[in-house]
């Protein structure tokens, strides 16, 4: 019963395998990808045919298998190719070759022990064929992972179906050998189990050939190289079992001291010579020039400069000297240095990994600076040491450069046609004469970097500026109250020429005085760049002695009347609703005719208390009120300094208040200062701060 089952399981595998291979004859021609496809499915048929018709243990069915086996590893080997121009690694085709060679050794000994089933001395070469068929099985599954992290994440979807066929067909082979090989299970349960399971296989090769319409992926730099050292890996492990096998043919003790000495001794000299930087470095060179098309992987490359340059970390270097190990790390150079603009030459800028032993004080003369930003060429210093360099090179490079045998080539930093900068690099592990690649490289990443210096020169400049600017705001508000006070001042000293005998008239000049020498004495304090005066806490204040305190001390020069709310109270600071009612109180006495009084009232208005300031001088534009009253810099009045208005505003904001302004030109204007009522809540809150 159980052969029947299995007779009709393979025919049914045949069929399927054969009519998917038949569906792609008319489009077999069209890449080697679809035809080695074609080859497989029609192997895979054979395969399930033989096993149908003659049998698990005949000699054409293990060579049906093998042939199977070798055609989809070259389908998988195809399916690597990017294209038909492009050429496979070498390291890749190496592991394929290792594995096809296994594949044929694990089928002829399997041919072997067909044809030689019952001899007793040579019964060993079948459980040998069913190790070697569990090892293809194994090799077979590491290629398919291979070959589906070979693409990039985003064309998986396509590969995805053909990888997941594969390596469940491979898997079913390796669970059945190996089952077999420990004698777990009936053989012939076994190989209808396999059947049954590879008859479900068949349509995940359907959609994968209807999804994937060209086959082709592309082989990264990166996996080529982890195959290679996996390669290599294995290689190693092979040449010491087949070592200390044939050492093991001396007779004991000697033959395992023999077999000791060998793979302590092999282990150390890999571990020694691997952990060489020269070595790396030359693998890495001779693996760029001969298994590649071009030397960098750019995309690996720009990932590592960018990262170098844009994540500095804690503790991080200076971007000048993250700058010239990026550059370095292009060309695997161990060291650079940086060399910036210094008057009409260049200076010592930052280094990498470089000796600043012997260098002079000029870097880099006149000459240097001015060809390097003429010509944005990068200098090869061994071409212009052994003389075949262009004449103007020749000339320009300095002697301490030439004379340093370090230095190999020195990359200008242009940015818009101005030099930022240049980088000396020193020489890489290994030697070598610059070519196009390499000058490809650097002079892109000469541009990034002296966009990266132009930025960063452009931000300190910028700060630096910022600092004047602060400075010379921090000026301009002493200059504008410099200038109430001597406004003020005159106004007295020209008042008192006619009211000195009056009583009244002196007390206010008195009181005028006093606050004038306090309010002096405020701006030497605020001149130190070390002063931070700290603002009072809000507290509940009574406006109006405030705004009869400011009126008195401005009646000497300008009529003021007070007037409205008595009791009313605010949650302010007391010294800034001064300072703000000064500034608004200076300005209507500035554009008022001389004798029109000013008026000052208090009201409540809602919530709020609001103070307005009243005169009926010229007024404002709406255009000026709109866009450049509360501007600082900005005045209507000749001679002024536009802050007024613009520090009234700071003041009353940075208390929960506002100024609100209403004007009409050749009628007057009224400024509302409106500043948050003290409650009891709100006084409560105050007094407990």
């Amino acid at each position: 019963m159980t052969a029947t089952l299995i007779l009709w399981a393979h025919a049914l595998i045949a069929l399927l395998f054969g009519a998917l291979a038949v569906s792609q004859l008319n489009r077999a021609g069209t890449g080697l990808p679809r035809l080695a496809f074609l080859v497989a499915l029609s192997a895979t048929a054979l395969w399930a045919l033989a096993i149908a018709g003659i049998g698990v243990g005949d000699l054409m069915s293990w060579i049906a298998e093998a042939a199977r086996n070798i055609s989809w590893l070259v389908f998988m080997a195809a399916l690597v190719r990017r294209d038909h121009s492009a050429r496979m690694g070498a390291e890749i085709r190496l592991i394929y070759g290792v594995v096809l060679v296994v594949v044929v050794a694990a089928g002829g000994l399997s041919a072997l022990a067909a044809v030689v089933v019952g001899r007793a001395d040579l019964a060993g070469i079948a459980e040998v064929a069913v190790i070697m068929r569990m090892l293809v099985a194994v090799a077979a599954l590491v290629l398919v992972d291979h070959l589906y992290h070979a693409v990039a994440p985003a064309a998986r979807g396509g590969i995805r179906l053909a990888a997941l066929a594969l390596a469940g067909m491979w898997l079913l082979d390796l669970s059945l050998y190996t089952l077999a090989f420990l004698g777990i299970g009936d053989a012939s349960v076994l190989i209808l189990a396999r059947g049954i399971a590879m008859g479900a296989i068949a349509p995940l090769f359907a959609l994968a050939v209807h999804r994937n319409g060209d086959w082709t992926l592309q082989l990264s730099r990166a996996v080529a190289y982890r195959s290679l050292s996996a390669a290599a890996i294995g290689l190693y492990i092979l040449a010491m079992v087949l070592g200390t096998g044939a050492l093991g043919a001396i007779p004991a003790p000697y033959g395992r001291i023999a077999q000791t000495a060998l793979v302590l001794g092999s282990t150390t000299a890999i571990v020694t010579i691997l952990s060489s930087p020269w070595l790396r470095a030359w693998i890495k060179v001779k693996l760029a020039k001969h298994f590649f098309s071009h030397r960098y992987d750019y995309r690996a490359e720009w990932l590592r400069f960018t990262d170098t340059l844009g994540k500095p970390g804690d503790g991080a270097a200076t971007l000048e000297a993250r700058i010239v190990k990026a550059v370095a790390d292009l060309t695997d150079s161990p060291g650079g240095m940086l060399l910036v603009p210094d008057g009409s030459g260049l200076g010592q800028g930052a280094m990498w990994n470089w000796d600043p032993t012997g260098l002079p004080t000029q870097i880099g003369e006149n000459s240097l600076a001015r060809y390097l930003e003429s010509s944005g060429r990068i200098i090869a210093l061994d071409d212009v040491r052994a003389d075949s360099a262009d004449s103007a090179e020749m000339t320009c490079v300095p002697i301490w450069m030439l004379d340093r045998g370090d230095a190999w080539v020195l990359v200008p930093l242009v940015h818009f046609g101005k030099l930022t900068g240049a980088i000396l690099l020193a020489r890489p592990q290994i030697d070598r004469r610059p070519d196009w690649e390499d000058l490809d490289l650097l002079r892109i990443a000469g541009r990034q970097v002296a966009s990266y210096l132009a930025e960063a020169r452009a931000q300190e400049a910028l700060s630096e500026s910022q600092r004047f600017d602060e400075f010379n705001r921090r000026f301009a508000f002493i200059m504008h109250d410099i200038k109430n006070l001597v406004s003020q001042l005159s106004l007295v000293a020209r008042n008192a020429e006619r009211h000195a005998e009056n009583p009244d008239f002196r007390a206010d000049m008195i009181a005028t005085l006093k606050d004038s020498a306090a309010r002096m004495n405020d701006l030497l304090a605020r001149l130190s760049q070390h002063h931070s005066a700290r603002p009072e806490a809000l507290a509940a204040v009574e406006i109006v002695p405030l705004v009869e305190r400011v009126a008195a001390l401005r009646r000497a020069q300008h009529p003021i009347a007070t007037g409205g709310l008595r009791d009313a109270l605010i949650l302010a600071d007391p010294v800034r609703v001064e300072q703000l009612l000064g500034h608004l109180l200076q300005n209507a006495i500035e554009a008022s005719p001389l004798g029109d009084p000013i008026t000052i009232m208090v009201a409540r208005a809602g919530e709020e208390i609001a103070i307005d300031i009243v005169d009926h001088g010229s007024g404002m534009s709406p255009a000026f009120i709109r866009d450049k009253l509360f501007k600082p810099f900005v005045s209507s009045k000749p001679g002024g300094f536009g802050l007024g208005a613009f520090e009234a505003q700071q003041l009353a904001e940075a208390m929960g208040g506002r100024v609100e302004v209403f004007s009409r030109e050749g009628e007057g204007t009224r400024f509302r200062v409106s500043l948050p009522m003290a409650g009891a809540g709100a006084d409560h809150v105050a007094r407990a701060a």
